[in-house]
């Protein structure tokens, strides 16, 4: 049987400085070196190359490109080193940087296997901004960010459905603000208290590394992560120069300065050229010249870098040198960090076998559903939910889905049997406030009772302080009590992705959220199995764009 009661209202963190590398920007600043490749070919006046759009156009994300960068990258790494021998497999293993998976105190349950057994699989990618050495230093300037804490600049969630047929990947723009969970760093204990207001959510990862990125991101989603990886500034150039360089496409000629010295430096002609090195940290960073000047275009153009990127890893035929594979593995496993559960060159290359496994044209890549708070962004209400759901339930956002067997498959039934519903012992907390409005009154008393009529007889309302939680959860302390938390979220219609255990609570309790304010009926956002409609999605057969240039930084 479960116990009542929940601890003390979580602390409120400081918050951390921020630095300003342009008008309107925080985090970090961009380098000022400029530097055009002096192999160009320009293209002819008046004439594009055929795979340009035409100036003025506005040119779609081409995200689904780092996927193939990314099962590139891991492939190449075992090839590489396929008649090295077992020293060689051995050094590169020790090349590769392992840190803890999850570093919150709410860890959401895996996925429940389909009829063949099989499960989805999930993969947290982090680009991080750490200047921790020379040559990310040297790489990313900013010199008052030298050593500081790392931001996690560029988040994306790989989901690989359980029968392999489709991929979908969703992105969360950096600054997104959101309550950050409890973490606790691994190495040296420190405690980060959960955050009361909304912080960016780059922010996560300097609170004890990338494992509070993940419980970030399963606190807001509700969604399984199976596993991280993680990535430098200097560990995507290197790589980028192990291939020889990096095509990428504009649509005009660029460069990145405006007259107050913002900017990446980036000085690129028309059309399409190899970026390597410095050019290619400035393409990366860029943000003043492409489209609109926001993160958001930074965003298209690091995603076509990375869907370059995975064209030379798969095309050039330069990859049978075996010295140049030796390099690029040598500096692959030398630029990644994962979670504990990818610590072999082995694992990596089963992983990157199982990302290759769609075909293209079921691959979907979209950005999570966003509004802007000033000049930041928050999760759109009720939208995000429901793309996070389809990711939970194993949906694939394309909408070609097979008829899923039973609702809610992919939530996982414990095998702690639950108690009679009488014997459950329930508290129920109002978590319905916002950080732009008041609690609901009396959400606690009124879902108690609720309960208390379906059969939970022990349950009793929290009338203490609100707190504040965007979706609806039940949280547990142990494992024996797992079965009777599941019990009560079917009980209400409650999906099991939303069942988490969680040391901050001493017994069922149950948290309503912002998205259920009124009525006795769980508000479920799976009116249909459809993504949000959304300009930033985009199919992964799609083939060819440019960035487009701002004409304020043409030359």
């Amino acid at each position: 049987m479960g116990r009542s009661g929940v601890r003390g209202e979580r602390a409120r963190t400081d918050r951390r400085g921020e630095v300003a590398s342009g008008a309107g920007e925080p985090g970090r600043g961009e380098t000022g070196q400029e530097n055009v490749s002096a192999g160009e070919n320009r293209a002819p006046r008046g004439r594009k190359p055929l795979s340009h759009r035409r100036a003025g156009t506005r040119p779609r994300r081409r995200r689904h490109r780092i996927l193939r960068w990314t099962a590139g990258v891991l492939a190449v790494l075992v090839l590489g080193t396929a008649g090295a021998g077992y020293l060689y497999y051995r050094h590169l293993n020790g090349n590769i940087k392992t840190a803890k998976l999850n570093l919150g105190e709410h860890k959401v349950a895996g996925p429940t296997p389909n009829a063949a057994g099989q499960t989805p699989l999930n993969i947290l990618l982090i680009g991080s901004d750490a200047r921790d050495n020379k040559e990310n230093q040297k790489l990313g300037g900013a010199k008052e960010t030298f050593n500081g804490t790392p931001l996690a600049d560029v988040q994306m969630l790989v989901h690989l459905s359980a029968d392999r047929s489709n991929m979908s990947v969703v992105s969360m723009p950096r600054d997104t603000l959101l309550r950050l969970p409890k973490c606790t760093d691994p190495d040296s204990g420190k405690e980060y208290a959960a955050t009361i207001g909304r912080r960016m959510t780059n922010e996560s990862l300097g609170r004890g590394g990338p494992g509070c990125t993940v419980a970030t991101w399963e606190q807001l989603t509700g969604i399984h992560i199976d596993h991280f990886m993680m990535v430098d500034f200097s560990g995507v150039v290197s790589m980028a120069d192990a291939i020889g360089g990096v095509p990428v496409c504009v649509d005009a000629n660029i460069f990145s300065k405006d007259s107050q010295g913002h900017g990446s430096g980036l000085k690129l002609r028309e059309g399409t050229r190899p970026v390597k090195g410095v050019q290619a940290l400035q393409w990366l960073r860029t943000r003043y010249g492409f489209e609109d000047g926001t993160d958001i275009a930074r965003a298209k153009a690091q995603h076509m870098y990375m869907n370059s990127m995975v064209r030379q890893l798969r095309e050039n035929a330069t990859f049978s040198n075996p010295g140049k594979l030796r390099t690029l593995a040598e500096k692959a496993t030398k630029a990644l960090k994962v979670d504990d559960g990818l610590d072999t060159v082995k694992k990596l290359y089963d992983l990157s076998n199982e990302l290759k496994k769609p075909e293209p044209d079921r691959i979907t890549m979209t950005t999570m559903p966003f509004v802007y708070v000033g000049a930041r962004v928050a999760p759109k209400e009720g939208e995000a939910e429901q793309l996070f759901r389809l990711v939970r339930d194993d949906i694939a956002l394309d909408g070609k889905d097979k008829k899923k067997p039973a609702e809610g498959g992919g939530d996982k039934g414990s095998t702690d049997p639950a108690a009679a519903d009488d014997k459950i012992a329930v508290q129920v907390r109002n978590g319905t406030r916002t950080a732009t409005t008041p609690a609901s009154a009396g959400r606690a008393s009124a879902v108690a009772q609720l309960l208390i009529g379906k059969g939970f007889t022990q349950t009793v309302a929290d009338r203490g302080q609100s707190s504040v939680e965007d979706r609806t959860v039940i949280r547990y302390p142990s494992a024996d009590l797992e079965g009777d938390a599941q019990r009560v979220a079917k009980s209400l219609g409650i999906g099991l992705g939303s069942v988490q255990r969680s040391t901050d609570v001493s017994g069922v309790t149950l948290f309503v959220g912002a998205d259920w304010k009124t009525g006795n009926t769980y508000p479920k956002a799976a009116a249909s199995d459809k993504a949000p409609q959304s300009d930033q999605t985009q199919n992964g057969a799609d083939t060819g764009t440019c960035m487009h240039v701002n004409p304020d930084y043409t030359w």
